[in-house]
């Protein structure tokens, strides 16, 4: 009986030494989704950078003819991830990863100068109780709000911009369906998920006064860039940084 234990003994203490030492919890999986006026290549820089650190990247081509749309397209791309994946929206994508971001693989949500409704409300119906309408926004024949001059694009979006990135952003944006700020989140994952924000102080796009009080209203972890609202180009290597650091923090909650 002796024999038997200490031989079973020695078993589980080879086993142990061959596993070698647990590695460090990591969440491996980002996930970007872009806002209004643009698509998945905004991101192409904060995607090399988060790539060449060893993350596994894929850029959401949102729709944007509806937040239904945009949250389906999302979470057609998480069903394709693991178990453990940081899920990051920009601007209008933020109604989309409030919604998309219940998805049980999703493990922490990573704001940029985004909009972020509660439960049960729109982007819309959040603008309104911020004080904050979106002006000058009219939508045409289609039901479609396009920011396709360079000028206007500029001037909203990218101050910090060089004109010749900024006149490729413009051609390439995708008008937004007026009717996605209508639809109701319902029910905002930042109420179960961590959650970090990501302020521009020099938005023209979305008010910083309305970004600060979003940090407040969802308790989320938040750093401050002297940016545009389209940070994800202006400063990438900060952006990407942030990211990380978010990916980071979200493989150790539980």
């Amino acid at each position: 009986m002796k024999l038997s234990v200490a031989f079973a003994a020695l078993s589980l203490f080879a086993a142990l030494a061959t596993a070698g030492p647990a590695g460090p919890r990591v969440v491996k999986d980002i996930v970007l989704v872009h806002g209004a006026f643009a698509d998945g290549s905004s991101w192409s820089e904060v995607t090399a950078l988060l790539q060449r650190k060893g993350y596994n990247v894929t850029a959401v081509q949102n729709p944007l003819t509806g937040l239904a749309d945009d949250v389906a397209a999302t979470r057609r791309v998480l069903e394709r991830k693991g178990d453990s994946v940081l899920l990051v929206g920009h601007s209008w994508a933020g109604a989309v990863i409030t919604e998309a971001g219940n998805a049980p693989n999703v493990k922490g949500l990573v704001y940029l100068s985004a909009l972020v409704p509660d439960s049960n409300e729109s982007v819309a119906e959040l603008l309104t109780r911020q004080k904050a309408p979106m002006d000058g926004m009219q939508p045409d024949a289609n039901g479609l709000v396009w920011l396709d001059d360079a000028g206007a694009f500029g001037k909203v979006m990218a101050g910090d911009v060089p004109l010749a990135k900024v006149q490729l952003l413009a051609a390439a944006q995708q008008p937004m369906a007026a009717r996605a700020f209508e639809e109701k989140v319902t029910h905002a994952a930042w109420h179960d998920k961590p959650s970090w924000y990501l302020v521009t102080e020099n938005d023209n796009a979305l008010a910083p006064r309305v970004q600060r009080w979003t940090v407040q209203n969802i308790g989320a972890k938040s750093i401050a860039l002297r940016s545009s609202h389209m940070s994800l180009v202006s400063h990438p290597k900060e952006v990407a940084a942030f990211i990380e650091r978010a990916a980071e923090a979200a493989a150790t909650t539980p």
